[in-house]
């Protein structure tokens, strides 16, 4: 089935125009989602309540303020509030053209693939390909939903994606984090370049990883819906230990893969298709 666009807007570099939709990254329905209910199990409605006499407040009767001092606001009327916002034009204004491997994951809040609208199928493929050929990437301007995003237009297979990224004075400095200085031991660094050769893949495969609370979570449901009741045993936390760093790493090194080399989560899968093997062989003989 052929995704479905949440969004619309237009690409402008110079005189070039390119109409493109935009479409979610995200697959929304893979997420598990719990509902409130009442003991009689009737959903409950959220409402809104003054906090001066516990008056619960129709939705008519709300309005928007700015606290500027503690517990003093400024109120301001629904036309007052579209007057602050941004015409949404939908426009994406490249304003220039930077190196990607310049702009910092940091900076990344969310990411929408891009699809050319009708017509626009030939200078949407160009700006692909003259951003891949030059490994550059364009920032642009997108106004949208009565705001101002920042965004980048990047390369991604044969396509395009944008990326919404935080400006800069939304990021907290890393200078803000204290940082205890600790001067690397050369033979500490050794062993920790060891464990990372041993564990070392040399493409990245998220196909390789599954979200194993989401599958435990489902499981129980399931378990709940066939009228079973679930029991989850006490949480065993280990007790902590304090290890010298060096003896930790020189067991890392020699655990990390098996006298034929092969790593802790292929022995692992490797060990789990000889039980399916060997389960299915005493099938057959059965």
């Amino acid at each position: 089935m052929a995704a479905r666009a949440i969004g619309s807007g237009t690409i402008s570099f110079g005189l070039v125009a390119i109409p493109v939709k935009l479409y979610s990254t995200v697959d929304t329905t893979k997420a598990v989602h719990f509902n409130f209910l009442s003991k009689d199990g009737s959903r409950l409605k959220q409402q809104y309540i003054r906090a001066s006499d516990g008056t619960v407040v129709e939705p008519d009767d709300k309005v928007q303020g700015y606290e500027f001092q503690k517990g003093q606001y400024v109120i301001f009327t629904k036309d007052e509030l579209k007057a602050m916002n941004v015409e949404a034009t939908n426009a994406i204004e490249i304003t220039e053209f930077v190196p990607l491997a310049d702009v910092d994951r940091i900076y990344i809040d969310k990411v929408y693939y891009m699809g050319p609208d009708k017509g626009a199928a030939r200078s949407y493929h160009l700006l692909r390909a003259a951003l891949a050929d030059t490994g550059r990437a364009a920032l642009a301007k997108y106004a949208a939903r009565g705001k101002s995003y920042l965004v980048l237009l990047r390369p991604m297979g044969e396509g395009l994606v944008m990326e919404q990224l935080k400006h800069q004075d939304e990021l907290r400095s890393f200078t803000e984090v204290p940082l205890d200085e600790s001067k690397v031991d050369e033979t500490e660094l050794e062993l920790a370049k060891q464990i990372i050769a041993q564990r070392t893949n040399d493409k990245f495969e998220p196909d390789h990883y599954r979200d194993e609370v989401r599958d435990r979570v489902l499981e129980l449901i399931e378990q709940k819906v066939q009228g079973k009741e679930i029991s989850v045993p006490p949480e065993e936390r280990p007790a902590a230990k304090i290890i010298d760093l060096m003896e930790a790493l020189k067991a890392s090194v020699g655990g990390s893969a098996d006298a034929k080399g092969r790593k802790p989560a292929r022995r692992a899968a490797a060990k789990a298709n000889n039980k399916t093997t060997k389960a299915t062989d005493k099938r057959k003989k059965g």
